[in-house]
């Protein structure tokens, strides 16, 4: 990866000669060139800041070396070549989060530009995005003096996820954020420290009772300390089985779940390509910002989903998953109908797809009321069936699920 960094204090960037982002540019993993701003200037003060338009307190950062500086990274010989990410630390930007992270460290080259006093000229950012794509970025709601702090912040976060940085790539799958929950407490040697004791779960040597106690202790630490991150369903009595809204947090359990709940799919339809088990965990999160998706949690796991959307007047539900051992107590009615009865009023029928081969699931739908569609499914290998939908005037709305 390629960062390149333009600011009027070079020095502030230093500490990227350090631990772990040292050692990795040192290795040619990832190479960082940091521009001074005022090496862009034209007058003998090296001037990058004048009063602002319209009066108030303060100075703006000038368009003119900002402009060539942009240039100048663009179009350097060594350039990686391509069209740059063009990152401008800014209160009013994109919080940036581990997702965002994760979505950077994609990226083959990134820009900084350390905005300072009370801003760039607006017109910096639209003069750029003819030739990188311009991201505003915050690290929070609160203002800093420039964006250098910002910088180091998220060079830190992003080079990490790159191949070879840390050592052990394992040790990156279970930190805070990683799948919306906080990291659990961790220990190390004595044993016992001033009284205090390691938990006895640790030195067992018990590896599937260490899982569960780490994943419990990182539901209570997130509930404890961070609840906006925690999914409402995490928070329901084990034998109440709760039907709750999914929330981004949710989505690494849900990428699991499909995973599971369609290897007999797979077996049961050789030769068909079954979406569940293709997608990637940012298809996941996509898809909850694209349907309304339900989950059901058993003990803080996430064991159930199904989803539905309005299209045209059918209500589509899909994704109707339990999870392998829960199978056949009831589950999956329960998460049908509650699908069904948030079918919106302008919906006439549910509709779902299956597989021809999914002999299970076909006497599963057709019990609850679903036959084939008149329309051909549009995947060969496939049945679509429909359910029609109650009047709101008359009574309660039904659906189905799929894929």
């Amino acid at each position: 990866m390629r960062i390149d960094v333009v600011t009027i204090f070079p020095d502030y960037l230093a500490p990227l000669e350090l631990s772990l982002i040292g050692r990795a540019r040192r290795a040619g993993l990832v190479d960082v060139v940091v521009h001074d701003l005022r090496d862009f200037t034209t007058d003998r003060h090296r001037t990058v800041d004048d009063t602002p338009y319209g009066g108030g307190a303060g100075m703006v950062m000038k368009p003119e070396p900002w402009g060539r500086a942009l240039e100048h990274v663009r179009t350097r010989p060594e350039a990686p070549g391509g069209r740059p990410r063009l990152l401008l630390p800014s209160p009013g930007g994109r919080r940036f989060d581990q997702a965002m992270a994760r979505e950077l460290a994609a990226e083959p080259w990134l820009v900084f530009g350390c905005g300072r006093y009370e801003g760039i000229d607006e017109r910096v950012a639209e003069a750029a995005a003819e030739h990188f794509d311009v991201t505003l970025v915050s690290l929070g709601d609160y203002v800093l003096n420039g964006g250098e702090v910002a910088v180091l912040a998220i060079t830190e976060a992003v080079a990490r996820l790159l191949p070879g940085v840390v050592g052990n790539a394992e040790s990156l799958v279970e930190e805070s954020h990683e799948d919306g929950l906080l990291e659990y407490p961790v220990y190390t040697k004595p044993a016992v420290w001033q009284g205090r004791e390691v938990p006895a779960v640790l030195l067992s040597g018990d590896h599937a009772a260490i899982a569960a106690w780490r994943h419990q202790q990182r539901l209570e630490r997130t509930a404890a300390r961070r609840p906006d991150l925690l999914s409402p369903a995490s928070a329901a009595r084990p034998d109440e089985l709760a039907v709750v809204p999914a929330v981004p947090a949710d989505a690494p359990e849900l990428w699991t779940l499909q995973l599971a709940g369609w290897v007999s799919e797979a077996h049961a339809n050789p030769g068909l390509r079954i979406p569940p088990l293709h997608e990637e965990l940012a298809d996941v999160r996509a898809s909850l910002e694209e349907w309304s998706t339900w989950v059901v949690r058993s003990a803080g796991r996430l064991v159930g989903s199904v989803r539905g959307r309005l299209q045209g007047e059918d209500w589509e539900i899909g994704r109707l998953a339990v999870a392998p051992d829960l199978q056949g107590r009831g589950l999956g009615r329960r998460l049908l109908a509650h699908a069904e009865s948030t079918a919106p009023p302008a919906a006439r029928r549910a509709v779902l797809t299956t597989g021809e081969g999914s002999a299970r699931n076909l006497r599963f739908y057709r019990r609850a009321g679903y036959r084939p569609a008149p329309e051909s499914p549009v995947e060969p290998g496939t049945v679509l069936l429909a359910k029609p939908l109650r009047s709101r005037r008359t009574g309660a709305g039904s659906g189905a699920a799929g894929g």
